[in-house]
């Protein structure tokens, strides 16, 4: 530990820098995934704005508790049933796991196809059911 309290002494710019990279990497992988919405904001865009929800959890988790009227594709199926959604291409499009974590990989794949309006839920279903917002089991 002494001897790592010292590197980061003698090397504060390198290690400012590494600091300010990850960072910059943290935030611009955000940005490519599409921004992050609350429960608020989420049920605001549903009402509001007919937004489509894509849950990207497994079955078992889906058929546990989902938000209404939303879509199911898996993440690791995204990609392959990209064309499942087009018909909400030009509509907010919600993704939504499990924790708030997993979704921006399905997001940033929508945003590479030519969806506009990508949102992930923060905290997914976790922050949902905290909340104590109503899901739909089936």
């Amino acid at each position: 530990m002494a001897q790592f309290v010292e590197f980061v002494a003698n090397n504060w710019i390198l290690v400012s820098a590494l600091l300010v990279l990850l960072t910059l990497l943290a935030w611009d992988s955000g940005q490519k995934a599409g921004p992050k919405v609350s429960t608020h904001e989420a049920t605001r865009l549903i009402n509001q704005n007919n937004a489509v929800v894509l849950d990207i959890r497994d079955k078992a988790d889906f058929k546990a508790g989902h938000l209404v009227d939303s879509v199911h594709i898996p993440n690791s199926q995204v990609a392959e049933r990209i064309s499942d959604l087009e018909k909400h291409k030009s509509d907010p499009i919600i993704v939504v796991c499990k924790t708030g974590q997993t979704a921006s990989a399905a997001s940033k794949t929508l945003k590479d196809n030519g969806f506009a309006q990508v949102y992930r839920l923060s905290g997914g279903i976790m922050e949902w059911t905290n909340n104590n917002l109503p899901l739909v089991k089936k």
